[in-house]
């Protein structure tokens, strides 16, 4: 979506065509693997260090924060079972599943994650304390941003910035987000990213493209009818 808004004269068919899909067998299975899905494809070279930063960060986004997450939510029984229960809660699942199937997930769930979350500690090498994976994590992300800015995106956040919000906000009513908020230096930061995306304050570019593509239109029909 951001590489079709700044390149405002190229179609969707041709954004597409930077992020082609590979296809290659790893263990046995057939696996997809969108290319340069981190890149916003400016066409040009400026703010080409800003750009580079932005990648590594949303790379470092998927590859390593996302897989902390787990571990930490599903820590214990009674954290899993937390957990699980916010989840039905911010997912309505009152709302979309009779109560026998809701307790199933929750309490089959629950336990299932406790022993899934294990072998993902090990899986990505996390400390004997995975909290201490996930402080080291966030600590690491706000020295990176320093404090000279407030955001990875300077003024404003940038895609690095939502993907990591992104990823940290999935947890926020569990206990293991709380715990971060209090033993990590991510608060101030979280919280006016928060802040931004409430406001909705990118929405401006995108309603500036359709406008900008509704009266193209127009005048390319104008053109086609005289």
């Amino acid at each position: 979506m951001s590489t079709l808004l700044v390149r405002k004269g190229d179609s969707l068919e041709e954004v597409l065509k930077f992020f082609p899909t590979l296809s290659y067998s790893e263990d046995g299975k057939t696996k997809l693997e969108q290319l340069n899905r981190h890149a916003v494809m400016f066409g040009s070279e400026e703010n080409k260090s800003a750009r580079e930063e932005e990648k590594k960060w949303r790379e470092w986004a998927d590859n390593k924060l996302v897989h902390y997450l787990s571990p930490n939510v599903y820590r214990t029984p009674s954290e899993s079972l937390q957990s699980f229960h916010y989840f039905s809660d911010v997912g309505e699942w009152e709302r979309l599943f009779p109560a026998w199937e809701r307790h199933l997930v929750v309490y089959v769930g629950a336990a299932a994650m406790y022993l899934i979350g294990k072998r993902l500690k090990k899986k990505y090498s996390m400390k004997e304390d995975v909290r201490e994976t996930l402080y080291d994590a966030c600590n690491h992300w706000v020295k990176a941003i320093g404090k000279n800015r407030s955001f990875m995106g300077g003024a404003k956040p940038n895609l690095a910035d939502l993907a990591v919000f992104g990823i940290l906000n999935s947890i926020e009513g569990c206990e293991a987000f709380q715990d971060v908020l209090q033993n990590s230096s991510l608060g101030p930061w979280y919280a006016k990213t928060k802040d931004e995306v409430r406001s909705r304050a990118g929405a401006g570019l995108l309603t500036e493209y359709c406008y900008d593509k509704h009266f193209q239109h127009k005048s390319e029909l104008g053109v086609a009818g005289s």
